[in-house]
């Protein structure tokens, strides 16, 4: 098992500021500074997928993470193309669907962004784009320093929640995250922890992520100026849509809307469903989805959908709460609207059977978002 007793050892060199100030804080006279750990992570004792080295900045996390696991890959940034998009710095014997799957894993699903170079996205997106090129590393174990700490904490606990579930499904590679922030813990869902505040290592029982509860609120169809550039296929709007907005702690995280059916007396169609880059990969999309289904029901309208969102199809096909009339790619012959907005791709017609909301007033309606 990893054990060891690590020292380091830092050099002073003389000089008359550093004299000075052993003086002023009457710091012990001594040729070097040490410091040193006692760690014992008994990780082979049982089967895992993701451990948690925790603490706060500068209490060894790396050289621990460094001296233990010598045969690991340890993340430290990618280099990417200056000019080109993200798919094109991913090595070359990867094809762009393995991309674009491991991308969408950890829950970074905006084909717009893809085409981008990296230097031109969010720091949550770059952070996402750094994790797909890891779980591609063909080695047993990654270790990734200073994990989570370049995004905001409502972003980087999605993101710990997307990552953990992608690693679990697909089963390699370990992963050992080195984090300053405890607030990833029960996101992240590690099997094991080692915190360096204390020495102290633990086994974690796996556990069901914290909920994130969505508020529902009616929007104007300004909003919508928030999320267009997110959307997976345009960036049009019917202004005569019914729209709504989603919010967690406050912040705006997911869009979504409805137009009548043509021809279809009593029908709602569920036009434009977003949600931004940092909160995706959670299983927000789907919820917002069936909110607004549940919503129609609760008005007397049957809800129907058409998407080419992979993720969106996979949820519908195995889910209760929808009927999947159809699966498969339209035919470029087919009437303009169809060529538009999707042809060649493989779509999915579904209708909402699931319940109607038992609250129908706007701002007290939520969704837990499904894991």
């Amino acid at each position: 098992m990893p054990r060891a007793h690590i020292v380091i050892e830092s050099p002073i060199q003389s000089s008359f500021r550093v004299e000075q100030v052993k003086g002023m804080f009457d710091v012990p006279d001594s040729q070097t500074i040490q410091h040193e750990w006692n760690v014992n992570l008994p990780i082979e004792d049982k089967p895992w997928q993701i451990g948690l080295i925790v603490g706060p900045s500068g209490s060894g996390k790396t050289t621990i993470g460094r001296q233990l696991f010598p045969d690991a890959y340890f993340h430290e940034q990618y280099e990417w193309p200056e000019k080109k998009s993200i798919l094109d710095g991913f090595p070359g014997h990867f094809d762009g669907k393995t991309i674009t799957q491991t991308l969408s894993s950890v829950g970074f699903s905006s084909p717009p962004h893809w085409l981008k170079p990296f230097q031109h996205l969010s720091n949550g997106q770059k952070f996402r784009c750094e994790l797909a090129r890891t779980m591609l590393e063909d080695t047993d174990v990654v270790i990734f320093d200073e994990f989570t700490s370049v995004v905001d904490r409502d972003a980087a606990k999605v993101s710990s929640a997307a990552v953990a579930k992608a690693l679990r499904k697909r089963k390699a590679p370990k992963l050992i995250a080195l984090s300053c922030h405890y607030d990833i813990c029960d996101w992240l869902s590690p099997d094991w922890v080692f915190d360096t505040a204390n020495e102290s290592f633990s086994w974690r029982l796996l556990q069901q992520r914290p909920p994130i509860t969505l508020e529902i609120h009616k929007a104007d169809s300004r909003t919508w100026e928030m999320f267009r550039g997110h959307h997976y296929l345009s960036r049009s709007f019917n202004r005569t849509a019914i729209a709504f907005v989603a919010t967690w702690n406050g912040t705006p995280v997911g869009f979504t809307s409805i137009l009548p059916s043509i021809g279809w007396v009593g029908v709602r169609r569920e036009h434009r469903t977003v949600v931004l880059p940092d909160f995706q990969g959670v299983g927000i999309g789907n919820a917002i989805s069936e909110w607004l289904g549940s919503y129609c029901k609760s008005q007397g309208w049957r809800f129907t959908s058409s998407t080419s969102h992979p993720a969106m199809i996979r949820h519908r096909v195995k889910s209760e709460k929808w009927v999947v009339s159809r699966v498969g790619r339209h035919n470029k012959q087919n009437t303009k609207a169809t060529r538009t907005s999707s042809a060649n791709r493989i779509t999915a017609a579904c209708e909402y059977v699931g319940p109607m909301l038992a609250k129908t007033t706007l701002q007290a309606a939520s969704q837990a978002a499904s894991n």
